[in-house]
């Protein structure tokens, strides 16, 4: 019989049991006073239909229009909080930050980030504490990245050679600067580039695109039959083996070797040592350190990556401002004839210009969160114990009663002005803020800032005859865009 003439089969029952059970459901669960507005939804889906046919962050934006910043939706069977204001996030994600620490689950990152050991995706426990204090002593420190300035120094070298090769031709700017970000991370994390570097790359395409679509069982979570039926999660399955297997031969190798890169160690040689700590109270193994070196594979890549590609689209949308920021190095730096890491922190313009990439095209659009605590209270409305808390850093960044012009490219905006992109300040949230502010901040911008200005510095950028800028997005965890970008680069010659 036709497996798709079976799944139907399996799903009229099944649709039948759902109906059943959310009447149940509605009558068993707690009902919540003063809970956000909301608009309306149907049966057994809720708010579901409202979020088809457009990006989540987009989609979300939109109803926020109608119902306010702090929101509140069915989608399916789960209670979800839409958070749409600087002074709601900072509630959210400082004020009560307790309260709002955990993780929302979902198939992908259960399958995919090894049961939530990781950090990224770990509910917020002694565990997760033990594991981040590791991270950020050990392996993310300001040191930690600094001593992997030689890796970063190569790779660039590599990348900067092959664009003099082609210069005069057009080029895939988005694919050579993701693989740059994904050689320094390989050999950070791993020691070395590895041999599996290209099953890697896909296995984390389609784990970071899945993560952050819409899987129908995630919205059912207590229906588990749904679960058994989703062909997403034997996808999910057959790739996390694929991936298994690559990260088992990566911890392998490294058991058998002394040193890392260099003879320093390297993400992985550190928490091999530090399994030998029986002084931890969770005792590290070999399951862990796979979901520690995938988590910092999945956010080291596609992450930095997207920023440069946003960055370098929206300059060459902006000749004003990238005439300006190749100005500034090119005039600070001329004597040198060429810029390096240590010359990055004087380029206040380059710096103006990250962040306002970061405010128009913020990496992770919707920063999760889950409520952990009874009796929680969001600008005068109740937040449902267990709920998903999501804030939505991309409409934070595009309000205009915070920002002047709010769709123009203008970097001038954060001249003489105090905002960061460290979690101080609501308006800005490309790392989140709080406790479960992403570990890795010093870590990504040094694989942002000091490539761009290689960029800018030594090569002069225009776009093929006849073509222009896509600016479309594409879903996922990360808000990356869609098709590359194709760019002529000429070789600066002061």
């Amino acid at each position: 019989m036709d497996p798709l003439v079976i799944t139907a089969l399996l799903l009229v029952p099944s649709l039948i049991f759902l109906i059943i059970n959310s009447l149940k459901s509605s009558k068993t669960s707690k009902t919540y006073e003063n809970l956000p507005p909301s608009p309306p939804g149907l049966p057994i889906i809720g708010n579901l239909h409202q979020l088809l046919g457009a990006l989540s962050h987009r989609a979300l934006t939109n109803l926020a229009k109608k119902c306010g910043p702090v929101m509140y939706l069915k989608l399916g069977s789960v209670p979800v909080v839409i958070i749409s204001s600087r002074e709601a996030a900072k509630e959210v994600l400082k004020i009560q930050d307790p309260a709002f620490c955990g993780r929302p689950e979902s198939i992908t990152s259960k399958i995919m980030w090894y049961n939530y050991i990781d950090i990224a995706f770990s509910p917020y426990n002694d565990y997760w504490k033990q594991m981040r204090k590791i991270c950020m002593m050990e392996m993310l420190s300001a040191k930690n990245v600094r001593s992997f300035a030689s890796i970063r120094e190569d790779e660039l070298s590599r990348l900067m050679n092959g664009l003099r090769d082609a210069s005069g031709r057009a080029v895939d700017l988005t694919e050579r600067v993701f693989w740059f970000t994904s050689s320094v991370t390989s050999r950070a994390a791993f020691g070395k580039v590895s041999r599996d570097r290209d099953t890697l790359i896909a296995i984390l395409k389609r784990a970071v695109e899945l993560a952050g679509g819409f899987l129908i069982a995630d919205f059912f979570p207590s229906f588990k039959l749904l679960h058994y039926l989703s062909w997403n999660r034997y996808q999910l399955i057959r790739m996390r083996n694929k991936l298994d297997k690559i990260l088992d031969s990566i911890v392998e190798d490294h058991k058998l070797k002394q040193s890392g890169e260099y003879g320093s160690e390297d993400i992985v040689d550190v928490l091999l040592r530090m399994a030998q700590n029986k002084e931890l109270e969770f005792p590290i193994n070999k399951e862990n350190i796979k979901a520690i070196i995938y988590d910092m594979f999945s956010a080291g890549v596609e992450t930095s990556s997207t920023v440069i590609d946003w960055t370098m689209a929206e300059l060459m949308r902006n000749p004003r401002v990238m005439a300006k920021v190749q100005a500034e190095m090119r005039e600070a730096f001329k004597d040198k004839g060429t810029i390096q890491e240590s010359d990055v922190q004087s380029l206040k313009y380059l710096k103006c210009v990250i962040k306002e990439s970061f405010r128009l095209h913020i990496p992770v659009a919707l920063v999760p969160r889950a409520c952990r605590e009874e009796g929680h209270v969001v600008e005068g409305y109740n937040i449902p114990l267990n709920s998903k808390v999501l804030v939505n850093a991309w409409a934070i960044g595009r309000d205009p009663k915070i920002w002047d012009e709010p769709e123009t490219f203008r970097p001038e905006r954060f001249e003489n002005s105090p905002i960061d992109y460290l979690g101080n300040h609501f308006e800005l949230l490309p790392f989140g803020a709080g406790r479960r502010i992403c570990p890795g901040v010093v870590f990504g911008m040094a694989n942002v800032d000091y490539p761009l200005a290689k960029l800018l510095f030594h090569f002069d950028w225009k776009l093929p005859e006849g073509k222009g800028v896509d600016m479309t997005e594409k879903d996922g965890l990360t808000i990356a865009r869609k098709n590359g970008l194709l760019l002529v680069p000429t070789p600066y010659k002061p």
